[in-house]
């Protein structure tokens, strides 16, 4: 648990305006703090298990609002993964990569089968028109 200096120095260090308590980066930058503090009690106390259920519960939570800060606002969300070094940033950057490219690419090939479908319908109104010409004359 954080005592109330840390938790007031964190809050200065994160808030994004003059009264900001609350913001995803500060609830995330306090987050953080606590679970380093409870990750070296647990290397002390490796039995402990009500604490290692709500280091798991903080962690969760610190997961829930970096996702929320990632969709909200990706530069606050960048600038927080490097100012606090973390890990799971550097992968939930890679995994919205990699499900931005599945989707482009279904994309894309969606925009090529429409293509493929209008080129066969204008070759096909062609032949029709062409057909219709020869049967004129």
């Amino acid at each position: 648990m954080l005592d109330k200096k840390a938790k007031q120095k964190i809050i200065n260090k994160f808030k994004i305006h003059a009264t900001d308590t609350g913001s995803s980066q500060v609830q995330i930058a306090i987050l953080t703090e606590e679970i380093k503090q409870l990750t070296e009690h647990l290397k002390k106390h490796k039995h402990d298990h009500s604490s290692r259920r709500g280091l798991l519960k903080k962690v969760s939570e610190r997961r829930r609002l970096l996702k929320y800060l990632q969709k909200e606002d990706k530069q606050a969300f960048n600038n927080l993964a490097k100012a606090l070094k973390l890990r799971i940033a550097k992968k939930m950057i890679e995994d919205e990569e990699a499900r931005q490219k599945i989707e482009d690419d279904i994309l894309a090939k969606q925009e090529l089968k429409a293509e493929q479908a209008e080129e066969a319908e204008n070759e096909r109104a062609e032949a029709e028109d062409h057909k219709n010409k020869e049967d004129e004359e």
